[in-house]
């Protein structure tokens, strides 16, 4: 049976932990799923396989990298030094750092959530902050303490950026939950939203169809400016 919606790869999480199951296990809160079938997608989950890279992007027409509680490895972005708060999951990053740079090689709809924003910056050439604390004076709690369903702190949206003309607003209300952020940005890219204390939040890359990263969770849907972030991704897979 055919469809008109689009297919959506979104990364997952994995772990060892002996919670879910004593074995490992892969993992995908619900609400990304939710997001992605709202905006008229039909999500696909994407385990870390490298030699299966090739062969998901013959079937995907967009691709989301997802968040988690981990850290890229310092040494992809050239660091000599690595901060004791990073931890690392280095089979998911090297998959996401592959699908990622082969998606965009295609020009197919890329979109970065959270770490997954500081991930496409580094595939992208640019560098991060490894600690925010460490790194800038009277930062924000960027790791909120509120509920993650609910804003943490504002962000102003740059002028003239596709960011702004998806959301359609100069300024959002977001949930925060990182610790670490984007520093040098890859060749290319430019800041797309900012927050109070200076920490990049959004980045994007103009000369491809769709490429953008979001510091925050939009998958919470907690304003219409997530939705319609949502929606336009899924618009411009579907002319994939």
């Amino acid at each position: 049976m055919s469809t008109d919606r689009p297919l959506i790869g979104l990364t997952l999480d994995h772990e060892t932990a002996q919670t879910y199951s004593r074995f490992p296990w892969y993992a995908l809160r619900q609400n990304y799923v939710d997001w992605m079938t709202a905006s008229g997608a039909v999500p696909v989950a994407l385990p870390h396989e490298p030699g299966l890279v090739a062969d998901l992007l013959q079937h995907l027409d967009g691709l989301v990298v997802t968040g988690g509680a981990f850290d890229v490895d310092p040494a992809l972005f050239g660091a000599s030094e690595r901060h004791a708060s990073v931890t690392t999951k280095d089979r998911r990053t090297a998959f996401e750092a592959d699908i990622t740079r082969r998606a965009l090689s295609r020009d197919l709809p890329v979109l970065g959530i959270c770490g997954g924003e500081q991930l496409l910056n580094v595939v992208l050439g640019g560098t991060l902050l490894q600690h925010i604390p460490s790194a800038i004076t009277e930062a924000l709690e960027h790791e909120q303490p509120n509920p993650r369903d609910e804003p943490g702190h504002s962000v102003r949206v740059i002028d003239g950026t596709q960011l702004e003309t998806i959301v359609g607003s100069s300024r959002l209300e977001v949930n925060s939950a990182h610790h670490q952020a984007v520093a040098e940005l890859g060749e290319g890219v430019i800041v797309n939203a900012v927050a109070p204390d200076g920490v990049i939040e959004g980045i994007e890359h103009p000369e491809f169809r769709f490429c953008i990263g979001v510091q925050w969770h939009p998958e919470f849907m907690l304003q219409d400016g997530d939705r319609r972030l949502g929606r336009a991704f899924v618009e411009a897979a579907a002319k994939t």
